[in-house]
């Protein structure tokens, strides 16, 4: 029997993630208190049930202390059961603004800010975010790319590092993304701007993707990057980190910078156990 604890954040994507886990065939209960959870499993395996895969959604709503469900679980492992935790993160800020959009109350602050109660909830939730399986941060992830995520670890099984890299292109016009862990500056290739025919094109059309190709050093940069990045990623992994932020800018954020993101994402991509999304932050703007 596959079981999977779901927990994290308040606001981080469990009970999505639950939802996503019971569409792919998990038999699924949120909110269970600490004190039934080896009792549930126990009966969920008895001779002649047909459940193969559970998933338990565990958080702070029920005001239980996460030392008893560690507890619990590590009771479980003892008994022979192989537990695995999914933890969902995102972001501070992100969780704060997604309250306030929704207007629901902290389980942790009822009467405060929701400020206070996330940053409580984060000190309840370390020791069993630390011990945890798979880290999920969901602070740039749409719903369809949470779950081509949750496929990749619960239905195809490849090897998941919980780290999010996130590909982002920008233009320095608009300011460098305050999120950002690495920035590069392709603002050294030609500009297709200034060309009346690409002007109003972006890096995702194939005419400003080969203007801005079409030289030796964009080439060499674009190799020099990939490789750095493939090197960096699994020693960031290694080191713990979840999150990394790649943004690339140029002056408008729509030609040069956005043709590097698309060739850095289709460099990286397959290549390392992590998650990967990009995105196109100035585009548009």
């Amino acid at each position: 029997m596959r079981i999977v604890v779901v927990t994290g954040m308040s606001g981080g994507g469990k009970s999505t993630a639950l939802k996503m886990l019971e569409d792919m065939g998990y038999y699924c209960v949120d909110n269970l208190p600490a004190f039934l959870i080896e009792k549930f499993i126990e009966l969920i395996n008895l001779p002649g049930n047909q459940v193969q895969k559970v998933a338990m959604g565990l958080d702070v709503r029920s005001g239980q202390s996460f030392e008893d469900v560690d507890f619990a679980v590590g009771k479980l492992r003892e008994a022979g059961y192989q537990i695995e935790i999914l933890f969902m993160d995102a972001a501070e800020n992100v969780l704060i603004k997604r309250y306030k959009e929704t207007r629901r109350i902290h389980p942790l602050s009822p009467d405060g800010r929701v400020e206070d109660g996330v940053r409580d909830e984060r000190k309840i939730l370390e020791k069993i975010r630390q011990h945890a399986d798979y880290i999920i941060d969901t602070t740039n992830l749409l719903t369809r790319e949470l779950k081509e995520e949750l496929e990749r670890i619960f239905i195809l099984e490849k090897e998941y590092n919980s780290l999010m890299v996130s590909v982002m292109s920008f233009g320095f016009k608009y300011g460098i993304p305050a999120d950002a862990d690495l920035v590069f500056d392709v603002r050294f290739l030609p500009n297709p701007f200034y060309i009346e025919e690409l002007k109003t094109k972006t890096g995702n059309d194939k005419e400003v993707h080969d203007f801005v190709m079409n030289c030796d050093e964009a080439e060499v940069f674009r190799d020099k990057l990939i490789d750095m990045v493939r090197f960096l990623i699994p020693n960031y992994v290694k080191e713990g980190k979840n999150r990394l932020v790649i943004a690339i800018g140029c002056t408008g954020g729509k030609h040069r910078s956005v043709t590097f993101a698309n060739e850095l994402y289709q460099g990286i991509k397959g290549q390392a156990a992590c998650g990967l999304k990009l995105y196109h932050r100035d585009i548009k703007a």
